[in-house]
């Protein structure tokens, strides 16, 4: 039996969260059951199952405490062809890849200093030759970021474009988060192709899934082809998370990862596409901790959500949860210099079958959903001290129930502004 915590999140001293895919804070331990929900799926709805597992009390950063978790069974993957498998396409030795550091040229007259995705950037009309002087730098990349979007649906070029456009315009997104999985053959393409004229970038995403196998070699290497052949792809894609909670789902070894991680790195560093993990501070930490991914990725995703936390009463009090997880990345040494986003980040809209808060205080509505977001926005001068991003997580119920900025009728759930800039 796989445990598959897709509900949890945001784990360090004193949370714990559950949400897509996770637990929540150090201090909030998993020795006990924990309400989740399972992963994207077919019409992005969340079919949960509830069952009791004993897990082992552990130590997170601090003493964990027993908590009552709802865990879902999943298919155990084939860890021995993970073990073994390198990057099929890695042909050029080295280690990873950091984000790039731009020399201050510029891709056009009007852009100025303008970088991609800066906020005014005008996207140039031909591929850039080379990558320097186009990403923005990374100092002024803090505060609200752009959204997570689920591609479960397979959404058409069209629809794509539509979103990517609206989250660009409407909301001053400079990224968009993938999550989920579409199948069909070449549909990265179509998400180089929607981010590019909409001037988004882009965190990719190997995906494994929650049925076990070894799918995700092949998502893998169809989206390192992309990054490769498409001549636009390298351009728009500023990271690739290789897995969205692999620890928290112990999809892989720590070590197995690791060395996906490093193999990824030596694929993509020509490129110019830096790796990540993208985690709760729980999977993080879990077992022992996972000191081998930490010192393998070139920058840290974090899922934050505090609405699981036992100690979780509102979204407007949520903030010494959030900032726990936060100082936990902080402290680790592994992590020094490395940047930190928050990006499968939320507060639910509603209790339904696929949320159930661990604390009887914890307030799932629109209004402190809202009051969450609001409460990151009122941090801004601390999230540029850090030079930390964060992401909403999602762009619409449709494809995250309870969850998204749109809600099930296609309008937009309250007044959303964030500050890009302080």
């Amino acid at each position: 039996m796989r445990i598959s915590v897709f509900f949890l999140s945001a784990l360090s001293v004193g949370t714990l969260v559950v949400l897509g895919p996770a637990f929540a804070s150090a201090q909030d331990s998993p020795a006990a059951p924990i309400h989740k929900r399972t992963g994207a799926g077919l019409g992005h709805k969340r079919v949960v199952n509830s069952r009791r597992a004993d897990l082992n009390k552990r130590d997170a950063l601090s003493a964990l405490q027993l908590l009552n978790a709802t865990i879902v069974d999943k298919a155990t993957p084939n860890v021995a062809a993970a073990n073994a498998g390198a990057d099929p396409s890695t042909a050029v030795a080295g280690s990873g890849v950091k984000t790039p550091t731009p020399p201050s040229t510029t891709n056009s007259t009007s852009n100025s200093t303008l970088r991609f995705p800066d906020l005014g950037f005008k996207m140039p009309t031909t591929v850039p030759d080379s990558l320097d002087g186009w990403w923005a730098d990374d100092s002024t990349e803090y505060a609200f970021l752009g959204f997570s979007y689920e591609i479960t649906a397979c959404q058409s070029l069209a629809q794509l474009k539509k979103d990517f456009e609206n989250i660009r315009t409407k909301f001053n997104g400079r990224y968009i988060r993938l999550y989920g999985t579409c199948d069909n053959n070449g549909y990265y393409n179509d998400i180089v192709t929607a981010a590019w004229d909409a001037g988004l970038g882009v965190h990719g995403l190997v995906w494994f899934g929650f049925n076990g196998g070894n799918e995700w070699e092949k998502r893998r290497d169809e989206l390192f082809a992309i990054l490769k052949s498409n001549p636009k792809a390298r351009y728009v894609t500023r990271v690739v998370q290789f897995g969205s909670e692999p620890l928290f789902d112990s999809v892989l070894s720590v070590s197995a990862l690791a060395a996906q991680v490093i193999a990824a790195e030596k694929t993509l560093k020509p490129l110019g596409i830096p790796v990540t993990v993208s985690d709760m501070v729980y999977g993080f930490t879990k077992d022992g901790g996972s000191k081998a991914v930490l010192e393998a990725i070139d920058q840290i995703s974090i899922h934050m959500l505090p609405f699981f936390s036992t100690k979780a009463t509102t979204g407007a009090n949520a903030w010494p949860l959030v900032e726990s997880d936060i100082n936990w990345a902080l402290t680790q040494a592994p992590l020094k210099g490395k940047k930190i986003i928050l990006d499968e980040n939320a507060w639910p809209s509603e209790q339904g079958s696929g949320v159930k808060a661990n604390s009887q205080k914890a307030v799932a509505s629109v209004s402190q959903q809202q009051a969450y977001f609001d409460l990151l926005d009122s941090k801004c001068s601390y999230f540029k001290q850090h030079k930390i991003g964060w992401m909403f997580h999602v762009y619409s119920n449709d494809m995250e129930s309870e969850y998204g900025l749109y809600g099930d009728n296609g309008k937009i759930l309250f007044p959303f502004h964030p500050k890009t800039s302080c």
